[in-house]
């Protein structure tokens, strides 16, 4: 359902939010305001346990991207990732820059999922294990696209990648024949300014839960509109992790 909804985005003649280059990659930010078929997405039982014990239950949905990887031809005569413009890099520059790469610390997490078959040709995101650690860029070899340490992740057809702001990564050569198309939701902490356009009608809809509320970016207010106290806004991820941990002690 999440790749014909994918599809139906990248068809259509839509330009808000749209996000394309000039290497003939397509896509869009801010889905889960266009398409409800990505909120369960959003809301992975499966995920949201690992983004909480990394961060803290103070989160919200920064992004939620669209990617459309096109193939390119397997003998290389046409390639989106050339030595001068490889292509590896951390998210959130912008901390890194204002902060210093070195200290940056660990802010948000991208939970990416494949929505197309998962063959190793099809240009899974790579990455470079320990990367979040390192103070200084990583380096790719003269005539090189990777670092020699990189490694593409063995992924299954349910399985989600998750990395942090401070993990140097790449999208891979796809030269599967198929395109290649990915979702990625990225969480921080609610004090950070969302990537994606506001959404508020999202926030509208009765048939929300309180944990979406919060994640889609619900402010922090008393139910009589007045301005509450500003961790109140988490209050939704936060009991459900008491209930989920009551033995963890953790009151994140």
């Amino acid at each position: 359902q999440a790749a014909a909804a994918a599809m139906r985005l990248l068809d259509s003649d839509r330009t808000a939010g749209r996000d394309r280059s000039a290497d003939n990659k397509d896509g869009f930010r801010g889905v889960t305001a266009m398409d409800e078929t990505f909120l369960p997405l959003a809301t992975n039982p499966h995920v949201l346990p690992t983004l909480v014990a990394l961060l803290s239950t103070n989160l919200h949905l920064m992004s939620s991207n669209l990617i459309y990887m096109p193939s390119i031809p397997a003998d290389g005569t046409r390639t989106i990732r050339v030595p001068e413009r490889h292509g590896w890099h951390r998210d959130m520059r912008a901390a890194a820059d204002d902060l210093g790469s070195d200290t940056v610390p660990r802010l948000a997490i991208k939970a990416a999922y494949f929505l197309s078959n998962l063959t190793p040709d099809a240009g899974v995101t790579m990455v470079v294990p320990s990367s979040h650690t390192r103070t200084a860029p990583v380096t790719v070899p003269a005539n090189a696209i990777d670092p020699p340490d990189a490694v593409t992740p063995d992924l299954g057809p349910c399985d989600a990648l998750l990395f942090e702001n401070r993990t140097w990564h790449a999208g891979g050569l796809n030269t599967s024949g198929r395109p290649r198309l990915a979702v990625m939701m990225q969480y921080g902490y609610r004090w950070l300014a969302p990537i994606d356009d506001p959404a508020p009608h999202l926030l509208e809809r009765p048939d929300l839960t309180d944990i979406q509320r919060q994640l889609l970016g619900r402010p922090d207010r008393n139910p009589d509109g007045s301005i509450a106290h500003e961790s109140a806004g988490a209050e939704p991820l936060r009991s459900w992790w008491q209930h989920l941990a009551p033995t963890s002690g953790s009151s994140r």
